[in-house]
């Protein structure tokens, strides 16, 4: 994990914040800022209103929007749907700090497990989900629309159980 004192020079510079309607453009630019196949508005609009989803947003301490991330929770499953950061801030930590505030609230949610499927081609979110303690558990044939193979990978979650009290 990303350590506690360069999180907090990055937060600094950066703020989380749930996405709401009002960011959606801003969201389908860093869609088609990152992907070949971006969400349209209707995809995102359904995450935004979903019971199961909790996308967050990272913003620059100007008000530049970063990155997001599209998390979801069925029972005590989470899913990460989406993961978008902006070219000019790959590589500064935006990608973690989106992906580690997900994994906490899948924590205080109640989750068990969380699953996301990457493209093969995209080594550098496969370099930052095994650093955060993904590991790839198998593979989708043809899952992406150009034929493209999908990584399969999971993070488990460890809940410190209380020890039982002496009677």
């Amino acid at each position: 994990m990303i350590s506690q004192q360069r999180k907090e020079a990055l937060m600094e510079k950066n703020t989380l914040h749930p996405v709401t309607v009002t960011d959606l453009e801003e969201v389908l630019g860093l869609e088609r800022a990152s992907f070949q196949h971006p969400w349209n508005s209707e995809h995102i609009l359904n995450e935004i209103y979903s019971p199961l989803s909790f996308p967050l947003l990272a913003r620059l301490k100007g008000g530049f929007c970063a990155g997001y991330i599209c998390p979801m929770l069925v029972l005590d499953e989470g899913h990460i749907l989406n993961v978008a950061v902006h070219p000019s801030c790959r590589g500064r930590g935006v990608g973690r700090i989106l992906l580690e505030a997900a994994l906490k609230q899948f924590r205080t949610k109640g989750a068990s497990v969380v699953y996301l499927e990457v493209r093969p081609t995209n080594t550098a979110a496969i370099s930052l989900y095994s650093r955060c303690s993904f590991v790839t558990t198998g593979r989708r044939k043809a899952y992406y629309e150009n034929g493209e193979d999908a990584i399969l990978m999971k993070y488990e979650i460890h809940v410190q159980k209380e020890e039982p009290h002496a009677v």
